[in-house]
This record gives C-alpha cells, sequence and structure tokens, in this order.
C-alpha cells in the first residue's frame, strides 16, 4: 500500500522551508557598513605588508622613517558634501600629502588607493576608497582619527604600527595603545582596532 503525507507533515514541510527562505534571502542583503569595515581592514593590512616589504631605512637621512607607507582618514567638502575616504601612501617627498606616484595600487581591482589625483577635492564618486559615496559613511572617528590634523597610522619593516601626526614633521613613536578607527553610517556603526606592538587589525565591535 502507497503511504501519503498527511496534511498535517506537509504544513509543517511548508513552515520549515518559509523559515529557511527568510534566512537565505536575509543572508544575501547587503551590508554596506559591514562592506566598508572589511574593506579598510584589508587595506590597513596590506599597508602593513607593504611597509614589510619597502623597507625605507636610510642611514644617510635623519627623517627616513617619514617615507614609511602608512594609512590616513582625511574628509573634504565636495559640492556641499563632507566626503570621508582614506589614502594608502608612501610619503617619498615628506610633504604630509600623497602624489599620485606615492599612492598604493589595490591588487584586486588595480584601482589607486588614494584620491588617485594630486588635488584631494577632485575624488570621483566611484572610487575605491571613497567611503561616503560608496558606503554611505557619515563619520570617522576614534583615537586614530583628528579632524584638522593629518594623522596616520604608519608600519615599520617588522609590522609595528606608529601614530604619525603631521602637523610639521612626522613623529616617529610606536603606538603606545591600541587605536581605534569607528565607522559610522545612518544604520549604526562599526569599529576596527590597530593593536599596538603587531600592528593586528581587526574588528572589535559593531552596532547595527
Amino acid at each position: 500500500m502507497k503511504k501519503a503525507f498527511t496534511m498535517l507533515e506537509l504544513v509543517f514541510v511548508i513552515v520549515i522551508v518559509g523559515i529557511l527562505s527568510y534566512f537565505v534571502s536575509s543572508s544575501f542583503q547587503r551590508n554596506p557598513l559591514r562592506e566598508a569595515a572589511d574593506q579598510v581592514v584589508s587595506h590597513i593590512r596590506y599597508t602593513q605588508h607593504l611597509a614589510m616589504m619597502d623597507d625605507k631605512f636610510d642611514p644617510n637621512d635623519a627623517t627616513w622613517y617619514e617615507k614609511r607607507w602608512q594609512i590616513r582618514f582625511p574628509h573634504t567638502t565636495i559640492l556641499g558634501e563632507v566626503i570621508h575616504y582614506y589614502e594608502v601612501f608612501r610619503d617619498e617627498n615628506k610633504q604630509g600629502n600623497s602624489n599620485l606616484n606615492e599612492e598604493a595600487v589595490d591588487p584586486l581591482t588595480g584601482k589607486t588607493i588614494g584620491d588617485g589625483v594630486t588635488a584631494v577635492a577632485a575624488i570621483p564618486d566611484d572610487s575605491l576608497v571613497n567611503l561616503t559615496k560608496k558606503y554611505g559613511i557619515t563619520a570617522v572617528n576614534g583615537t586614530c582619527v583628528i579632524g584638522g590634523a593629518y594623522r596616520t597610522i604608519a608600519f615599520d619593516n617588522i609590522g609595528r604600527p606608529y601614530l604619525d601626526v603631521y602637523t610639521g614633521p612626522y613623529s616617529n613613536i610606536l603606538l603606545a595603545n591600541d587605536c581605534n578607527i569607528t565607522l559610522v553610517n545612518p544604520d549604526g556603526n562599526v569599529t576596527i582596532t590597530v593593536t599596538k606592538e603587531t600592528g593586528y587589525t581587526y574588528i572589535s565591535a559593531q552596532n547595527y
């Protein structure tokens, strides 16, 4: 005799399929805030890698450390809108800003990890690092970011992090405390931590 499903069993299966479908569809929804944090973490780690591969030590240059690979989180105003972005560069000319030939190139996309031009105000909307246009970031806060000063995280040839504040000459002081960077958008915020001594970078808090 052939057995058939009862109505109760069919209803139960439909309910289970519905629940599974909900969770599967939810997992495919974009989370721009988390995407931004993942990208920034990746590029901080890449900055550390570049610094370890490209040691800038020069015994004949007393301020050689100013040329180190670093990542910085500036902002600018374009047509009345505040644009938050970041850039990865080596400051070969020691001028506290990145020229196009000093910026790192993302190995996956081939795009520069910076504004891509000499003039900061010209950063395009589709730039890899335009956090405001790409991910809706409205603020970048934390102990690694200071408004009005060029604060950067630099790394040495063994990957140790330095907190450089360019308001004149760079400093050459190792991080004394873990460094936090908080990305904010209308959905919440995510905090990225760069640990002292090792420079290990990870997402330490998220609220969305």
